[in-house]
């Protein structure tokens, strides 16, 4: 039992050491330059979520963890951010709008790839990156916010439902489907929705480069086509995320065909040893299935397209 024990004790010893080997051998692959891909996909919330057993996703902790991962990551020249989104919550938008600011703050090249849908939020996001790409058929705009109500109260009649409540000053229980909203409350919403409005329309402004007036022209809450919103200003180019990928390449100074690292899809190396681990994990597992580990393509890493 003691040998089989010891004999357990120095493979697990030897396996360290090789993975430590492999690691400090293949540290160089880790510094060649790649554009990062973030997705930010359905209803734009705050915080985490809900989350699988391998990763988190659904709110936007998860996609600020990742930009910030690609802001500190040297390798990292671009990062094309990839929106399926019919937008969401304001705040949950703002915050991943500002990290992206931060992440152009470095120098890092930050392109919008625009799927089906990139409105609302979407479009907030879209429109703090460097540059903008879309799909003709691409549904965005609907620049604007508003407030959702509903009134139930002669439902609750009809249903025999009756509510009381104690609060601590007249508007505590604003949008409260229970009653019908007084003009005073319509006024105080109003004017909360006009200052979301006013705060999206500067980023705008600021992102596009746009005129105010021309924004607010524009930003009635419609949506455009993608074909539409480039004649419009708010889209830059008509291409797929392949393009904008080698955009943000080219943009970044990359030559060659660019190595892509896409966030979000955690492997189970990368689940075990922490994120950083998995860029040595697809060159060592990735090259070997391929049949590249001769030396001259470890010397000369082929520059096909690497998702990693």
């Amino acid at each position: 039992m003691t040998r089989r024990k010891s004999f357990i004790g120095m493979l697990c010893l030897i396996g360290a050491l090789l993975v430590l080997m492999g690691w400090w051998l293949f540290r160089p692959f880790e510094q060649e330059d790649r554009v990062a891909v973030i997705h930010v996909e359905g209803v734009i919330t705050g915080g985490r979520g809900q989350g699988g057993l391998f990763g988190d996703g659904g709110g936007t902790d998860s996609v600020i963890r990742q930009i910030q991962s690609a802001r500190d990551d040297a390798s990292i020249k671009a990062v094309v951010i990839r929106i399926n989104s019919p937008g969401g919550s304001a705040p949950a938008s703002q915050e991943v709008g500002e990290e992206l600011k931060k992440l152009r703050a470095t120098g890092k090249v930050v392109v919008a790839s625009m799927g089906d849908i990139a409105a609302s939020g979407g479009y907030w996001i879209a429109a703090l990156c460097d540059k903008i790409y879309a799909n003709p058929g691409t549904i965005t705009g609907s620049i604007g916010v508003y407030i959702p109500y509903a009134n139930w109260e002669e439902l609750f009649k009809k249903i025999g439902v009756h509510g009381e409540k104690i609060k601590s000053g007249p508007h505590k229980d604003m949008l409260s489907p229970e009653r019908p909203m007084t003009e005073t409350e319509r006024v105080i919403l109003q004017d909360m929705v006009d200052d979301l409005y006013d705060q999206f329309v500067a980023v705008v402004v600021e992102g596009r480069k746009m005129d105010p007036e021309k924004v607010r022209q524009l930003a009635d809450g419609r949506i455009y086509t993608g074909r539409k919103a480039k004649s419009l200003g708010l889209v830059d180019e008509m291409g797929t995320m392949e393009d904008a990928v080698n955009a943000a390449a080219k943009m970044a100074g990359i030559s060659g065909k660019p190595v892509i690292r896409e966030y979000g899809h955690t492997g189970l190396w990368e689940t075990i040893f922490g994120p950083s681990s998995q860029s040595f994990a697809d060159v060592l597992f990735g090259r070997l299935l391929r049949g590249e580990m001769s030396g001259e393509r470890l010397m000369n890493p082929t520059s096909a397209p690497q998702f990693r």
